[in-house]
């Protein structure tokens, strides 16, 4: 990377955490809490897996191999078929780097965890596998979980990955999502958890909601990464959250979550400190 290159990457990188630091605070000052909520299935929701932050012994292994991978120096040659890093020009990334910027925090993957318990998911379907962390915590929650990597040699990593922690409910995809995936939806169960963590562009996030209504369950969750992490991917968490399918959105800022749940008369939309 030369240092011009290197340079534009920064004040790139630099320009859009500030952007979105500034959406966070007003998020932060503006977003709800359990007495903004009327609604019964959210209340419990909330109270049974949102707000629930003891430590439980399943997220254990998957915290020690995270502490593990942070620590490893180890280099991958990383096929982006998404919008791409705002923290690196190359396509050489350390192991350390890639869990450091693009994983979710713990807090994420023991929601997701929650949400697969409390939900009894039996089978998720994940469009991002990355190191795998999210996909150990679903995984370790007892479902069947179906996760595509666009990057074959992090797919390959991600499957040592799981077998260090002895998970064989894992089901790995690789390749183009908007090429594999309708072919996977048509092979598998219903889901009754998607996690959409990839490609973070508009229309692509639009048409992964598109294909996945095909398939799923009014009972189905679908979870959306990164929702405010560009202008294009606010667009497209409106889109979706305004289609006549879905019931009831939940803002978490960093992830939103769609419901089709029919027993919702109404459009309902919460934004919730998490």
């Amino acid at each position: 990377m030369g240092l011009d290159q290197g340079k534009n990457l920064l004040i790139v990188s630099f320009g859009h955490q500030a952007a979105l630091a500034k959406k966070f605070i007003r998020y932060y000052f503006t977003a709800g809490n359990r007495h903004d909520v009327h609604s019964p299935f959210v209340y419990a929701l909330l109270e049974e897996v949102l707000n629930r932050r003891e430590a439980l012994p399943a997220y254990a292994p998957v915290e020690a191999l995270r502490k593990q991978l942070l620590q490893s120096d180890e280099v991958l040659e990383v096929t982006d078929l998404g919008a791409g890093s705002l923290m690196s020009a190359t396509n050489r990334r350390r192991v350390k780097d890639i869990v450091r910027h693009a994983a979710k925090p713990p807090k994420f993957g023991q929601l997701f965890y929650r949400l697969v318990r409390y939900l009894n998911a039996a089978t998720v379907l994940e469009l991002g596998t990355s190191m795998g962390l999210s996909t150990a915590y679903m995984a370790s929650a007892g479902a069947a979980v179906h996760t595509i990597e666009g990057c074959p040699n992090i797919a390959e990593r991600a499957a040592k990955n799981f077998a260090s922690l002895g998970l064989q409910n894992i089901h790995p995809y690789t390749g183009n999502f908007d090429t594999v995936l309708p072919g996977i939806l048509n092979s598998i169960p219903a889901p009754d958890l998607v996690y959409i963590d990839g490609n973070h562009r508009e229309e692509p996030t639009v048409q992964y909601f598109h294909e996945c209504l095909k398939k799923i369950n009014t009972s189905a969750v679908l979870i959306f990464d990164d929702v405010h992490w560009t202008e294009g991917m606010e667009r497209a968490w409106e889109t979706i959250k305004a289609h006549p399918s879905v019931t009831l959105s939940i803002d978490l800022f960093f992830i939103g979550l769609v419901f089709f749940r029919p027993e919702f008369k109404e459009k309902q939309h919460f934004v919730l400190k998490f």
